[in-house]
């Protein structure tokens, strides 16, 4: 039977299970994997399609999942699964929400995040010409995974681990758990399904012999084994994080980055690095990051919803907090840390210097040990130095305050009052020399020591 492969399509996402194995307290769709939730790389993936809707079934942790679905995906509808009576009881939540909509539903998994883009295309083409699509791949170690029953291109029935016969659990072809069909039919099919298996749950498995039995054309697309990596275990979590880095590294090689040990570098899934980037071991790429093209980061640097531009050098030992924004050429160095400030063209804070809720302008050089003292216990306050200046070393700059452009600090001035253009600012206490005093303080605490020893 043909249908129209640009049917409307709806996305419904099952996020609703308890993940006891993982032994945690936050839900599983929100453990995340290069930095953002599971249930977020499941979303991204089936947006490719174009969903007109999304549903996501919630259950376990589901205020807390609803909660975090608000920033990832606002679009999506949320229906509860209050009780947990296996994947097709799942699916067959979503019918309210469906209510109405004529066209595709395409199943998904919150905990199964590395499935492709491409891998669900062929799937909407094989709906082209079936009524019924799963996701299907051979495993090293079939195991506890439902086996797809076969006979030539169509599939007549899933048959789970648990029920599976000695000679069923040979066979190396699984079931993935995805699904694609039309949205009516799905919801139609759910109403016959029964709890008559080992577990006493509704499988969503179960719709390929109904199909089957009702002459509706069902068959199975393939995909690697890595594609289908669920995640219900902190092994699991761990495993999925290692392949997700491999991707990723291997993207960002691709993309013209110079990676000397790209094994050491840990990235997010949003991370964005532009060609001819130098990313030296050991650098950790937080959420929101992205590099230019021609910036090099340096080894053992920490970033965190940051933006490097250009030509900028970044490290080692560097940590740019959220809101970094490190102007074209400019130096960052080690033991620097830079949190939501602006750091001018060619600027440089080159050592051991701590720059917050501040606007450094263009060509300035910042002296090592300085520090923008910029929270008064309750607010933060704002330090703008101007463009061409020089702040010594071990310069405390009492925010709110503004240093001119051109204008210079004194190495240990405490910066309490604006510099003016030009202007050279010294603020410490005039140095008093008391003679033979060093040695005589030295002698009393050598004494005051040797009689403590004695007792």
């Amino acid at each position: 039977m043909a249908h129209d492969p640009h049917r409307p399509v709806a996305l419904i996402v099952l996020a609703a299970g308890a993940g006891t194995r993982m032994n945690s307290d936050l839900p599983k769709p929100l453990h995340p994997i290069g930095g953002a939730p599971m249930i977020a790389h499941a979303l991204a993936t089936g947006r490719a399609l174009e969903p007109s809707r999304i549903v996501v079934v919630t259950g376990h942790g589901a205020e807390e999942v609803e909660a975090a679905l608000e920033e990832i995906a606002p679009e999506a509808v949320c229906v509860r699964q209050e009780e947990q009576l296996g994947t097709g009881h799942a699916v067959l939540q979503a019918a309210p929400a469906l209510e109405g909509f004529q066209g595709d539903a395409v199943v998904l998994y919150a905990d199964t995040p590395f499935v492709s883009e491409d891998t669900l295309r062929r799937m909407q083409a094989a709906r082209a010409v079936h009524d019924m699509v799963v996701l299907g791949f051979r495993a090293a170690d079939p195991g506890r995974y439902g086996r797809l029953m076969m006979e030539g291109e169509r599939l007549v029935r899933i048959v789970e681990a648990k029920d599976a016969t000695p000679e069923q659990l040979g066979i190396d072809l699984c079931n993935s758990g995805l699904l694609a069909t039309d949205a009516r039919l799905l919801m139609d099919l759910l109403g016959q399904v029964d709890t008559d298996n080992a577990a006493g749950e509704y499988y969503l498995t179960d719709l390929a012999e109904i199909a089957a039995s009702r002459d509706l054309s069902a068959t199975a697309v393939l995909c690697s084994e890595a594609e289908t990596l669920g995640v219900n275990s902190r092994a699991e979590l761990a495993a999925a994080e290692a392949q997700f880095q491999a991707m990723k590294r291997a993207e960002v090689l691709e993309n013209g980055v110079t990676m000397t040990a790209p094994e050491t570098v840990i990235l997010s899934a949003d991370t964005w690095v532009g060609r001819d980037a130098v990313i030296e071991p050991y650098v950790v790429f937080g959420p929101g990051v992205t590099v230019e093209s021609g910036a090099t980061i340096r080894a053992f640097s920490h970033l965190e919803d940051a933006h490097v531009s250009a030509g900028a050098i970044v490290g080692p030992y560097a940590r740019l907090r959220p809101g970094a924004e490190i102007g074209n050429n400019a130096h960052i160095g080690n033991f620097v840390e830079v949190k939501a400030s602006l750091i001018g063209e060619g600027t440089k804070v080159n050592h051991l210097t701590y720059i917050g809720n501040a606007e450094i302008g263009d060509g300035t050089n910042v002296g090592a040990g300085t520090i923008t003292c910029n929270y008064d216990g309750v607010f933060k306050h704002r330090t703008v130095v101007g463009k061409n200046a020089f702040i010594g070393s071990d310069t405390m700059l009492v925010a709110p305050v503004t240093v001119g452009d051109n204008a210079m600090t004194g190495s240990g001035s405490v910066i309490t009052s604006d510099v003016p253009e030009g202007a050279l600012a010294l603020g410490r206490a005039k140095q008093v020399n008391k003679a033979g005093l060093a040695v005589r303080l030295m002698d009393r605490l050598r004494a005051i020591k040797a009689e403590k020893a004695k007792g």
